[in-house]
């Protein structure tokens, strides 16, 4: 029985773990990289054979999570892929709208070049997409939905059992029946571990026993702002943005971190905290996954099934405008007064929000607002760390706007947070693995949760192998 760390470890993103029973071969997740200086780990061929994989367990329906699985299939896994219902539906959107994003990217860079004169027999890898969207509607006919707490035999020797998350509608945590008789272990991934006492989604499971864990790190050395100094936040920088008389454009992932955001807007809207402006999202994947929270208010908590009973949506409001087509969404950028625009991608990778920082971050009156985690070497994360000039569309543009963050918005819960996870157990694991954090936080917090319980601890690289006894 082992274990091989194809993705997410000592970075955040490309979640991929290969785990081999005997004969037989499951991978947890099968995520897109989206750190940039490890972008050509999507374009490599698979660490193992997609066609000897027997099934994938998936998560949930981010990116960083799924977002491979097209060219797993393309390359031939013909396996079931294993899921909620609503990562399921989450994840379709995800995957196909990545393919339409990566056709009209490829497209617009030839155009790009073609003005600019390039050669494209001088570029250094052709200007094609990672995959189409054809070949991600492909993925959706091979999931298998289960339900929460329900265990299921994905492969001979081994059986999985999905867990609530916590961190997105559906997402889940794996535990895993591997081997037979006295040579069963129990494997328990953590998925992306959500926070207490969010809006909408309820809280993370906790388990009592493991054998082993491979938990994620992403704020592994740091905590969170509390909760309820959101709102204020917010307030804070709409007034302020308001009174110089420019808008707010909010990089936000389309699943959950959107739906998060409206539901605190709807509740300073109706407060009278901020002034009636209209909220703009536009993301037709942002607005696709709102959709899927209708079709499944068993998950939300207990908050938000009360406000259903009002007669309140909790992601819905008078002044939310939708723009679901690209002429919409051009005339944003042509509307010259105050309002609050929020668009994907959530890091500033592509998508429509480049677009409107471009238009934008320029100019002092405007605000660039971040809500959610930018990996290292992303667009977003060059905005944060103070850059006076970033490239986008091929173009140079000074940062004269205001950069303001909230750190509270995170699904990803923070040290305190994983640490309060992982003490639920009744007893030490025989080994945690610690992966989905960037190398100084999964470092970090493997030194941090051993000082406090003197725990075997592994920090896996890139392809390691390792055994489980």
């Amino acid at each position: 029985m082992q274990i091989r760390f194809l993705g997410a470890a000592r970075n955040v993103t490309g979640s991929c773990y290969c785990l081999e029973v005997g004969d037989s071969r499951i991978l947890i997740d099968c995520g897109l990289y989206q750190e940039r200086d490890l972008k050509e780990r999507n374009w490599a061929p698979f660490a193992v054979d997609p066609k000897s994989v027997d099934a994938v367990l998936l998560t949930h329906g981010h990116l960083d999570h799924c977002g491979l699985l097209p060219r797993l299939v393309a390359q031939g896994f013909d396996g079931p892929v294993f899921s909620t219902p609503a990562t399921m539906e989450i994840a379709n959107i995800v995957m196909q709208d990545s393919g339409r994003i990566a056709e009209e990217d490829a497209a617009y860079k030839r155009k790009r070049h073609a003005k600019e004169g390039r050669n494209p027999e001088d570029l250094k890898y052709p200007v094609v997409p990672l995959y189409t969207k054809e070949q991600a509607e492909a993925v959706a006919g091979m999931f298998t939905t289960v339900e929460y707490n329900n265990a299921k035999t994905v492969a001979e020797s081994i059986e999985a059992t999905f867990h609530d998350g916590g961190h997105i509608l559906g997402s889940s945590m794996i535990s895993i029946e591997a081997g037979e008789g006295e040579d069963k272990r129990r494997i328990i991934f953590s998925g992306d571990i959500g926070r207490w006492d969010v809006p909408i989604i309820c809280d993370p499971s906790t388990f009592e026993q493991a054998d082993y864990i491979i938990c994620e790190s992403t704020y592994g050395n740091r905590d969170h702002k509390p909760n309820d100094q959101i709102p204020e936040q917010l307030a804070s920088i709409v007034n302020d943005t308001i009174k110089a008389g420019g808008k707010i454009a909010i990089p936000s992932f389309a699943v959950e971190r959107s739906q998060e955001l409206l539901y605190h807007l709807s509740g300073l809207l109706s407060e009278g905290r901020i002034p009636h402006i209209p909220v703009i999202l536009d993301s037709p994947m942002a607005i696709r996954v709102t959709d899927v929270f209708e079709k499944h208010p068993e998950l939300f908590d207990e908050e938000a099934r009360e406000l259903l009973k009002q007669g309140k949506h909790p992601c819905d409001f008078p002044e939310l405008r939708e723009t679901r087509t690209s002429d919409e969404s051009k005339m944003v950028n042509k509307y010259d007064k105050p309002c609050i625009i929020i668009a994907g991608s959530g890091m500033c990778t592509g998508g429509r929000i480049k677009h409107h920082i471009k238009h934008m971050i320029s100019y002092p009156e405007h605000t660039i607002l971040f809500i959610g985690y930018q990996a290292y070497g992303t667009l977003g994360r060059i905005i944060l760390e103070g850059a006076e000039e970033v490239r986008i569309h091929g173009r140079e543009w000074p940062v004269e706007a205001r950069i303001e963050r909230i750190n509270g918005f995170s699904a990803h819960a923070d040290r305190s947070e994983i640490f309060k996870w992982l003490s639920a157990l009744k007893s030490p694991p025989r080994k945690l693995f610690i992966t989905h954090g960037e190398q100084e936080a999964a470092f970090a917090f493997a030194k941090y949760v051993n000082e406090k319980t003197g725990w075997d601890i592994d920090v896996p690289d890139y392809q390691d192998i390792k055994q489980l006894d």
